[in-house]
């Protein structure tokens, strides 16, 4: 029944990708904000098909936490699913992500219509001012900055290096930070197919206040917060 249910969700998800491109496309002249929460549509609906196929449901804390100014979000990256419920929960937002998804066929055309800041990790300094200047810039204009600091998925149970790019912005910003801890790698694996039902438990941190504090301390606090926080969380250990 596992391999059915994800093969139904798999199917909804590119019929879906295949509508929504072509749409979201078609929204351009339409404001940001509001292009933003047309599209974060598409995201509500893939929740949805993922609680209808693969059972897969979720339990959220820390909604409170979710402040009334832009802030930067910087989040554990385990799994597709985060991506996904970021776009629901918060404020219009953009992300920071490497260049290449950008070339994937039709989903990156979409992706690239939802202004992100775009890097190639490969120049080091260049994509840290990249990401200071348009990452201020959107913040500047209300948006909020989403940060996967370890660049790439990690599988439960395992961390990688913290990257500084989301600490070099909030310094140079001044804005704050909200972190946020989840297992959804458990149900929903990295470049896993199959998907487990259960219930993905996310934890969303209270604002980490930046100013006045150097990057480096900045992600720190951020990856202390978030790996405890991943490490507490009830059934992590154990699914």
């Amino acid at each position: 029944m596992i391999l059915i249910r994800s093969s139904l969700f798999s199917l909804g998800l590119v019929v879906s990708i295949l509508i929504a491109v072509p749409i979201t496309l078609l929204l351009l002249a339409v404001p940001f904000p509001t292009r933003f929460r047309l599209v974060s549509n598409w995201a509500r609906f893939i929740l949805w098909w993922l609680r209808v196929t693969c059972r897969i449901d979720a339990d959220i804390e820390g909604l409170e936490n979710i402040i009334d100014q832009p802030a930067i979000i910087m989040c554990k990256h385990q799994s597709t699913w985060e991506t996904l419920v970021i776009q629901v929960l918060f404020p219009p937002q953009v992300w920071i992500l490497k260049r290449e998804l950008l070339w994937i066929p039709i989903y990156g055309w979409g992706l690239a219509t939802m202004r992100p800041i775009a890097i190639d990790r490969s120049l080091g300094v260049r994509s840290l001012r990249q990401i200071v200047r348009q990452g201020t810039a959107r913040l500047n204009a209300g948006l909020w900055v989403v940060v996967f600091p370890e660049g790439t998925r990690s599988a439960p149970g395992k961390r990688q290096k913290y990257h500084p790019g989301g600490g070099m912005l909030a310094e140079k910003s001044g804005y704050p930070v909200i972190p946020i801890a989840h297992n959804a790698g458990y149900l929903w694996p990295r470049n896993g197919f199959l998907k487990r039902p259960g219930t993905i438990k996310m934890v969303i941190g209270a604002p980490l206040q930046t100013q006045g504090k150097k990057a480096a301390q900045i992600t720190r606090e951020a990856e202390e917060w978030i790996e405890a926080a991943v490490a507490a969380l009830p059934g992590a250990q154990s699914w």
